[in-house]
């Protein structure tokens, strides 16, 4: 029996993927596995694709690139971000996020002729994270299979030709951060590259460090609102015209949500832009990811 298998249902032309096997997947929350494999000590267990640090199979890296033992996609590669076990993305420094991207990058482009590539990490086991070790995935599905992720232009906070004062975007060097008005989960975020019509795998080493520097703050802020180890996703889109959507997962989905795919928001984006603007680029934000770093490192 395959792995997984692309059924698309002939009426509503939507797609599924099944992939009964990862049913079998190691899960901490559980109590399926209570070995981390993605810690040092496991470097023969799987073929290594491609690393950062170190020598091949040693316990000497920074980043690793591993082939997921429960694929649901032709191409199915875990991106294991760092060797420390409770490391996140909220205690990484800012340089090694900017690495993270570059390797993200380079799985990118190795794999960007053979279909769609799809890069995105869960963080927390309600955003659907099942080893709490921290890990990015990299699926490429077949251009055949509809994937039905909103493009950037349906959502950019512009009404004929105007932008709304409360909605304007946050602007770094290279990228522009805001939040759709027809926002689909509390206080998402989008970031997107001011030089449209480009992939992801186009980006310039100076991009990828404005990036980390973003999403690094974005995730430390957003601790103000939530909490210190909130759930969150985010992703890359797989195609042209090309951003970085963070989602945190506080609320469950309901009844509603699940049966229609019509979603509740129950947080204003002009509310959740103006929290990022007082926050993103003050002190306070500064301090935080900085005390995060150095409690982290106190504890390890």
């Amino acid at each position: 029996m395959a792995d997984f298998n692309f059924l698309k249902n002939s009426k509503t032309k939507k797609w599924v993927v099944s992939a009964p096997r990862r049913g079998n997947k190691p899960d901490v929350a559980h109590g399926t596995t209570t070995l981390c494999p993605f810690c040092p000590g496991h470097e023969g267990d799987e073929p290594e694709l491609y690393r950062i640090g170190g020598e091949k199979l040693d316990s000497n890296w920074e980043i690793r690139v591993i082939p997921n033992k429960f694929p649901f996609a032709p191409v199915h590669e875990l991106v294991i971000n760092s060797p420390e076990h409770t490391a996140t993305f909220a205690t990484f420094s800012i340089e090694h996020i900017e690495r993270l991207l570059q390797v993200y990058r380079h799985q990118y482009n190795e794999h960007s002729a053979k279909g769609q590539v799809y890069i995105f990490h869960n963080h927390g086991q309600m955003a659907g994270e099942s080893i709490p070790h921290s890990h990015t995935q990299i699926v490429v599905i077949p251009e055949k299979v509809f994937l039905d992720v909103p493009q950037l232009e349906s959502v950019l906070p512009v009404e004929k030709g105007i932008i709304e004062k409360a909605l304007a975007p946050l602007e770094t060097s290279h990228f522009q951060i805001f939040c759709p008005k027809l926002s689909v989960w509390s206080d998402e975020v989008w970031i997107a590259p001011k030089k449209r019509r480009t992939m992801f795998g186009e980006s310039s080493d100076d991009m990828l460090s404005d990036l980390a520097y973003s999403l690094s703050h974005l995730i430390n802020i957003f601790e103000l609102r939530y909490n210190k180890d909130y759930p969150f996703n985010f992703y890359i889109y797989p195609d042209g015209d090309w951003y970085l959507r963070m989602i945190p997962r506080v609320r469950t989905l309901g009844g509603f949500e699940v049966g229609t795919n019509v979603f509740v928001n129950t947080q204003r984006p002009e509310e959740t832009m103006a929290f990022i603007r007082e926050q993103f680029q003050t002190p306070d934000s500064e301090k935080i990811m900085k005390e995060h770093q150095a409690e982290y490192h106190r504890t390890v």
